[in-house]
Parts: structure tokens; C-alpha cells; sequence
């Protein structure tokens, strides 16, 4: 939007920003529940954001065959960055296997670090055109592409998706238009910040952008291909919501610039191009490509 709007002469500088006080605000689970589950699905049981996407996560582990390991490397990884992240709630926190298996749970398969970190908080950028930038003290990053929508079907209401929709992450549509727009493919990313609710979620988002398949997931997903500075795909830089902390997902698009900018406090040697991809599950969903050049 705030790229729509400086594009189309309505703005020529916008902050994008996300502010939370739990105190004030309430917590997102409460808010989630009040807002998106409707009586069909409280009728059900279900009641919380963290059921609505089990359900779905079950499916890919077993109707799918997605090995739980792709699952527990994606948050190793998010622990691995948020260990050495300063700003992350668990800085100087080494990843505890014994820790993860043995968690509570919270609504199977999740359990307790499977699940984002709520948080109060706060985090803002500013967009402003590329012409502008250039007068900017800090290198500009650019916005290559930015695609939005749902597809066909898809919908978190009824949960009566498409029977090959129903274990993603809703991105498949929305990816393939980010991939034409910018005329890139998953080839050209060197790193990614892929928002996770919850953990499996984000293991989805990857096989929608097309990083892998259903198949390859396990080989994909292991510790050394998610983590930088070396990995194949490192993701989530900062930590992610997962390990850094939950602030409706801003601090994503931020560790997108920091990451670009040679900033991150896992910094990915080179990188030129970032993923970010929005929230996975919703009824609309959105990513974006960011760029340390004009794409």
C-alpha cells in the first residue's frame, strides 16, 4: 500500500509501523478468536489461532509426508539467530533439543517453542521513492515486488479448502505473481524472513514459494541450509517471531533491510536479494522482495 500510494503520487513518504501493549490491546490470541473464528468453528473446538493452524500442519505431516525434522531445523535456525541477536528475547539462549521434545504442549503438533512469542513493542520504516532515496544517508533498499491476495477457495472460516491447498500456507497464487513480476525465481534469493505463527507454518510458506516440494522438504530444511552466514537459505535473521519476538510480524520486514544492508546481527555475506513473506494461513496473505539494487 505505502508503495501504491508514493507510486500513484498520493504520498511521496510513508512509515509503515506496528505498535503493541498487550496491557491495552489485548493479547492477538483473544483478538484472533473475537474476529476470524466464527460460531461454526467455536462450535467445533476450536478456539484459538494455535488449533486452526494444527490442524492444518497435521495434514502436511501425515496426508503429506513432511518429516517432522524440516520442522525442528526451521526453529532450530530461528533459535540460532535469536541466540546472537541482541534485540531478540532469546538472546544468549542456546537452541535446547531436550527443551523443544519436552515442552507443554499447546495444541498437537505444536508445543510450547513451536509457537511465536508475544510481545509488546514496536518497529517502523520508511518508504519514500527510489529517486528520493538517493538523497538518503543510509543505503537505500529497494521493494523489487510486492504480490497480494488469496486463491481460489481459500478461506480460514470454514477451513473447506481445495483438498491440494489444504497443508500450505495459502502463498501459492500470490508467489507465482511475485515471481513474474519481478521476473526472479527462488534461484535468486539469498535469504529470507518468512513470517511463522507457528512453526510448521512457516515450513509451508517455503514449499509455496516453491524452495521445495513436498518431497524435498527434509533434504531443504536442515540447520546448515536455514542459517547463516553459509546456509543455502537463511531465514529469519533476527530470530523471526519465533525467537526474536511477536510484534504482528514488523520486525520481518525490517530485519529484510538490516540483513541487505550488512546490518543483521547474523549478517548473510553478499546477499542482494531477500524474501519476505507475510503471514501464512490468513484468508489474504501477501509477500514481498526486497533488494539492495533496482530490479
Amino acid at each position: 500500500q505505502a508503495v501504491g500510494a508514493i507510486a500513484t503520487g498520493q504520498a511521496s513518504a510513508v512509515i509503515v509501523f506496528r505498535a503493541l501493549v498487550q496491557g491495552n490491546s489485548g493479547r492477538l490470541s483473544a483478538a484472533v478468536m473475537a474476529h476470524h473464528l466464527n460460531a461454526h468453528m467455536v462450535g467445533a473446538g476450536l478456539v484459538a489461532p494455535a488449533q486452526v493452524c494444527a490442524i492444518r500442519a497435521q495434514r502436511m505431516f501425515e496426508h503429506f509426508g513432511v518429516p517432522k525434522s524440516a520442522v525442528e531445523n526451521f526453529v532450530r535456525a530461528a533459535a540460532f539467530h535469536g541466540e546472537r541477536n541482541p534485540e531478540a528475547v532469546a538472546f544468549g539462549q542456546p537452541f535446547d533439543p531436550e527443551a523443544y521434545h519436552g515442552s507443554r504442549w499447546i495444541s498437537e503438533p505444536f508445543r510450547l517453542f513451536d509457537c511465536s512469542r508475544e510481545n509488546d513493542g514496536a518497529g517502523a520504516l520508511l518508504v519514500v521513492s527510489a529517486e528520493r532515496a538517493r538523497d538518503l544517508k543510509r543505503m537505500p533498499i529497494h521493494i523489487a515486488g510486492v504480490a497480494q491476495g488469496a486463491a481460489a477457495g481459500w478461506g480460514d472460516l470454514l477451513e473447506n479448502d481445495d483438498d491440494d491447498q489444504y497443508a500450505t500456507a495459502g502463498f501459492k497464487s500470490v508467489a507465482r505473481r511475485l515471481w513474474e513480476q519481478t521476473g526472479l525465481s527462488p534461484a535468486d534469493i539469498d535469504v529470507a524472513q518468512v513470517y511463522e505463527n507457528f512453526s510448521a507454518q512457516g515450513v509451508a510458506s517455503l514449499i509455496d514459494h516453491g524452495f521445495c516440494t513436498y518431497e524435498s522438504v527434509g533434504e531443504f530444511c536442515t540447520f546448515e541450509n536455514l542459517t547463516a552466514p553459509r546456509g543455502k537459505l537463511p531465514i529469519n535473521t533476527s530470530g523471526g517471531n519465533l525467537a526474536q519476538g511477536f510484534i504482528h510480524g514488523i520486525g520481518m520486514p525490517i530485519e529484510a533491510v538490516r540483513v541487505l544492508r550488512g546490518d543483521s546481527a547474523n549478517p548473510v555475506p553478499g546477499a542482494k536479494v531477500c524474501l519476505l513473506a507475510g503471514g501464512p494461513g490468513a484468508p489474504i496473505v501477501s509477500s514481498a522482495i526486497f533488494s539492495s539494487q533496482l530490479v
